[in-house]
């Protein structure tokens, strides 16, 4: 049964400049942030955003989001309970920006990968 299609759920928005995010419903024009007005990006159904003066967290989070990720623990339709990966700390970010200028393999495509070694 599909989790994610059964009811609207709201998704997570985040303004990575302000450090901050928001659970809203989608909406046309998208959201902007009540701090500073600029547009907020939508993080995903299963974003955990850091707390705000953790500002090292907030650079992986403002990387994984600039490469066109979100942070989703399901499939879209929510049949899948895989959870996705997407790197957490700044040397795992290290790591994989370091693999994906070594093999060429595509920034985005290299930090949705557990391990970056492995070519699956």
């Amino acid at each position: 049964m599909c989790h994610y299609a059964e009811t609207s759920h709201k998704l997570h928005y985040a303004c990575v400049s302000c450090r901050v995010a928001f659970k809203r419903h989608p909406a046309r024009g998208g959201h902007r942030c009540p701090d500073c007005s600029q547009p907020m990006t939508c993080a995903g159904h299963d974003f955990a955003a850091p707390r705000r003066r953790n500002v090292k967290a907030w650079t992986v989070v403002a990387t994984v989001l600039a490469a066109g990720l979100r942070y989703e623990g399901f499939e879209p339709c929510g049949c899948g309970r895989e959870p996705k990966f997407r790197p957490r700390t700044r040397a795992q970010l290290r790591a994989r920006r370091a693999a994906a200028a070594r093999t060429g393999i595509p920034l985005a495509d290299m930090l949705q990968r557990r391990d970056p070694e492995n070519p699956a």
